[in-house]
């Protein structure tokens, strides 16, 4: 078996209405790191920066995503800034869908966290499928 590259990995997300498009997110991180923490946005975050609460409860998405084969930590993040997580939790990577690569909160995120030898490492995102895709089935529009 060959080594991972990465000892401590870490990626996050709402993970409301569950899909596989998250799954194959946590697997593929999985993959790359020994250790994988995987932090779910709590509803006042989410309420922040959505201006919407999840769907699902933050204790019951994280009671999903902690039951996943791949994922050895799961937290609830009462912020998102990068580097206070790193702060707590000391990953040497950090896992994202490819969909936001090249954006202006990325580009910027990826500067800051190279300076403490973080490297961000782009998933390929799975399309054909969103929680927004679901919600608007949902509702037949």
């Amino acid at each position: 078996m060959t080594e991972k590259k990465y000892k401590v990995g870490y990626t996050d997300g709402v993970y409301d209405l569950f899909h596989v498009g998250h799954l194959n997110m946590i697997n593929e991180a999985k993959k790359r790191c020994e250790y994988l923490i995987v932090g779910v946005h709590g509803d006042d975050v989410v309420e922040e920066y959505k201006h919407r609460r999840p769907i699902i409860n933050e204790e019951d998405r994280k009671k999903i995503v902690e039951s996943i084969k791949g994922v050895d930590r799961a937290v609830i993040n009462r912020f998102r800034d990068k580097i206070k997580l790193w702060e707590l939790y000391h990953f040497d990577v950090v896992f994202i869908g490819d969909d936001w690569k090249g954006t202006e909160r990325w580009i910027r995120f990826e500067e800051v966290l190279k300076e403490i030898n973080v490297d961000v490492v782009y998933v390929p995102y799975t399309k054909g499928i969103s929680t927004t895709e679901i919600k608007e089935k949902i509702l037949g529009r």
